[in-house]
């Protein structure tokens, strides 16, 4: 029979995990992480933080078990450890959407209004891809496309989307995404296309919950 000392250090450890989350910036490099690997000078840039700051919140994860790392050369690339990491991710969020009361402010804040933004579900871009009548903009940065992206979509970057614009079809409806629920770059580009006189909608899940429902994807090998 266990003794309390042992059940406490169970507990601990496999709170350990739920406390390698609690904090914004590890939260947000899973939230990248669930696009692909990615290396610590990428991850870094995506946060806005030093790579030593960046290094040691990766450290962090890794102790826990939630991500992967390897070596190529003088750069080091982390990845999660499993789709379960994955899901525990979309997980939390789930829980803060439905239980955390200032979470739509601050969500609004950063994204900004989405009422006037159409969207679109996985089952009409599944059926609008067999038509064969629309274009899938993945506005994801290249890297996270090339890690995975989701089939015929085509890699044009938010970031790119002023100076590419002659590469979007006009003749076409536009569907946009990119990572999730709190990415803004799918928002950002349908606001443009739409300026633009394009017809341009959002789709309403990301990359990761696309893959999670086991609709088609293209993934690196």
């Amino acid at each position: 029979m266990g003794d309390r000392v042992a059940k406490d250090a169970l507990f601990d450890s496999l709170a350990g995990v739920a406390k390698a989350l609690g904090s914004g910036r590890r939260a947000e490099l899973v939230d990248v992480l669930a696009q692909g690997e990615r290396s610590v000078e990428e991850l870094a840039g995506e946060l806005d933080q030093s790579v030593a700051n960046t290094s040691h919140h990766l450290q962090v994860l890794l102790r826990h078990g939630i991500v992967g790392s390897r070596r190529d050369g003088n750069r080091i690339y982390y990845a999660l450890a499993s789709p379960r990491v994955a899901g525990l991710w979309a997980a939390v969020r789930d829980v803060a959407a439905a239980h955390v009361a200032e979470l739509d402010g601050l969500a609004a804040a950063y994204l900004g209004d989405r009422s006037t933004l159409d969207v679109v579900t996985r089952d009409q871009l599944t059926r609008r891809l067999r038509d064969g009548d629309v274009v899938v903009l993945d506005v994801r940065p290249v890297a996270e496309y090339q890690a995975g992206h989701l089939i015929g979509a085509v890699s044009l970057p938010a970031a790119e989307l002023t100076r590419r614009l002659r590469d979007v079809p006009k003749d076409l409806d536009v569907v946009a995404y990119c990572r999730g629920p709190y990415c803004v770059y799918a928002d950002d580009a349908v606001r443009l296309l739409r300026e633009r006189g394009l017809k341009a909608r959002r789709l309403d899940v990301g990359f990761p919950e696309w893959r999670r429902a086991g609709l088609p994807v293209q993934v690196a090998s």
